[in-house]
């Protein structure tokens, strides 16, 4: 048998069978923090994926953490009592998570941001400021944010690591990076100055990558960026193209796993445990009709190769599953061809409307994403009958909208540019455009006078700038992006034609659920018993969020801080083996 210390680090194969302490599967943010537990107690660690790049889905994400009390927040003075925490998100989940769950996540969050902080030059974060939790007016919810980012990042940095990391599919311009507080400033470009001077730093910041050479990223990609540096000073090992095809168990204990590498299999026993943070079942078509048959033709935003293997392995070893009808939802432009186009700022431009496809407003369009496609899918709105948001001219003229940017046109830009609609986009059958609502209504497969009917009630009530169906606009959430020189910085009429109605389906960042966990991220049994030497964090668990989502980087956080839990058990051998 071969120790791990012995084979050459992630160029060569290993040979048939290896012994270590740790096996965490998946490479996203929650298994590198495992893994970086792990090894920082002297364990011999090491990490597996399966596809050729790692960083998962948190690459593609936009990389926040909602982890309140974390040492940015406190270096800026910001302190919430845990116990308080706990009643917000007791209140936000509706009671249906364990208090021993809520109160591991408030109070490890920060530790586990401390350990990294602490642990490498390379791991450093700001605090989102302003960016408010989804859930402001709940008790105890923020209005001023709780979130944190990783800090820019230079990925030549990364050296010939690089070419290892996940692309997003969505990036700005070449050079013209932002932040997520950035994107607060750049949204309010065509009406505000604050936008005109952020569109001139992206700019600038352009012009001096194209000088310089730097690779400046921010959001999912800095945060793995960063933590693949850490992994790298560690002598940790990271293993791509390697699926784990199966658990070892013996005597209902997980002793380690098989590792597929291209035609052989490695045996790699484990004297701890295995960790498995291999994410959802996002792109499984046959677990997500069996858990999720109220979708037709969905498409995630999640990494590609998201097909529940965590979960199933989980699954063969005896564990329990929870929320598998659950997602973390984002409502989404269906572009075709697998393209999406996440809205996220556009519900809260104030001369706006969302209607179902019988032309009647649904709920509040500026609510959390999550909570805006569980309307979504109660109204039966799906990619064959999606619900329509509409804009006028004034409207786009005013705000940016989608990927859109409103430069000179630029071919083979990332992103559409040009004063109008692109016609790409109207090309896609996605987007329809009408001088007026009988028109509109037909194109989108409505009754007229429904649809008549409800713009004119929505604009009496944007001109007196209070949504009495609904109430957008009422918390500093729905506020974020919106206009706040109206009234209501989310109500502003909807009638200077042309219309566009841009189709909107239910979509997500990842499914939520999975594994049910402790307070320990030891996986459990149905009837409550750890199953030893098995540990999952991040999507393959049942979210310790339940069917709600606190704050920007509601999904990172949780599967950070219980890929530490994970770490730490494992670390004092408290795993009842």
């Amino acid at each position: 048998m071969s120790s791990l210390a012995e084979q050459p680090r992630e160029t060569t194969r290993p040979e048939s069978v290896v012994e270590i302490d740790v096996l965490v599967v998946g490479s996203g943010a929650a298994g590198f923090t495992a893994a970086l537990t792990s090894a920082a107690a002297g364990l011999e660690t090491l990490l597996v994926e399966k596809a050729s790049y790692y960083g998962g889905t948190t690459t593609l994400s936009g990389g926040a953490i909602w982890v309140p009390n974390a040492p940015a927040l406190a270096r800026a003075g910001q302190w919430t009592e845990p116990e308080d925490l706990v009643t917000y998100l007791r209140a936000i989940t509706g009671g249906e998570v364990p208090d021993e769950l809520l109160r591991a996540a408030v109070t490890a969050g920060p530790q586990m941001m401390t350990f990294l902080e602490g642990l490498s030059p390379h791991l450093t974060f700001d605090w989102c400021a302003g960016y408010p939790d989804y859930y402001p007016s709940a008790p105890h919810g923020s209005e001023i944010g709780r979130s944190v980012e990783a800090t820019p990042f230079d990925r030549r940095e990364l050296g010939s690591l690089g070419a290892q990391l996940r692309e997003p599919a969505l990036r700005t311009p070449r050079g013209m990076w932002m932040r997520a507080v950035d994107l607060y400033d750049l949204v309010s470009l065509r009406r505000a100055w604050r936008g005109k001077q952020m569109m001139g730093r992206m700019l600038g910041r352009a012009a001096t990558a194209a000088v310089t050479g730097r690779r400046i990223v921010t959001r999912g990609e800095a945060l793995i960026g960063r933590l693949r540096l850490a992994l790298r000073d560690s002598g940790t090992p990271l293993w791509l193209n390697s699926p784990v095809s199966e658990l070892l168990i013996e005597d209902g204990v997980v002793v380690g796993a098989v590792v597929k590498q291209a035609a052989r299999e490695v045996t790699v026993r484990t004297r701890r445990g295995v960790v498995l943070t291999t994410g959802g079942f996002d792109h499984n078509p046959e677990m997500r009709q069996e858990y999720q048959p109220f979708l037709l033709d969905h498409v995630g935003a999640g990494a590609p190769e998201l097909t529940g293997d965590g979960i199933r392995l989980g699954q063969t070893a005896g564990a329990d599953l929870a929320l598998m009808d659950e997602a973390w939802w984002m409502p989404a432009i269906p572009w075709g061809g697998g393209r999406l186009g996440m809205l996220l700022v556009e519900r809260q431009i104030a001369a706006q409307f969302t209607v179902d496809h019988q032309g009647r407003r649904f709920t509040n369009e500026a609510a959390p994403y999550n909570d805006f496609v569980h309307a979504l899918i109660r109204a039966g709105c799906t990619t064959a009958k999606p619900a329509w948001l509409i804009i006028d001219s004034r409207a786009w003229k005013r705000n940016l909208f989608s990927t859109h940017l409103p430069l000179p046109r630029l071919p083979g830009a990332p992103v559409p540019t040009g004063a109008g609609l692109p016609p790409e986009w109207l090309e896609s059958g996605a987007v329809r455009q009408a001088d007026t609502w009988a028109d509109l209504a037909h194109q989108i497969g409505v009754d007229e006078g429904v649809l008549s009917r409800t713009a004119a009630t929505f604009n009496a009530m944007a001109a007196q700038g209070r949504d009495e169906e609904f109430h957008r606009g009422e918390n500093a959430y729905d506020n974020y992006y919106g206009n706040a020189r109206l009234k209501n910085p989310n109500l502003a009429p909807v009638e200077a034609p042309p219309y566009y109605a841009f189709a909107v389906v239910p979509s997500d960042l990842g499914t939520k659920g999975g594994l049910v966990i402790d307070t320990h991220a030891r996986v459990l049994t149905p009837d409550g018993d750890p199953i030893p030497g098995l540990y999952a964090a991040g999507n393959t668990s049942a979210s310790v969020m339940g069917r709600s989502y606190p704050g920007p980087g509601g999904t990172i956080a949780p599967a950070m801080t219980f890929a530490w839990l994970a770490g730490r058990h494992l670390a004092e051998a408290a795993n009842d083996r």
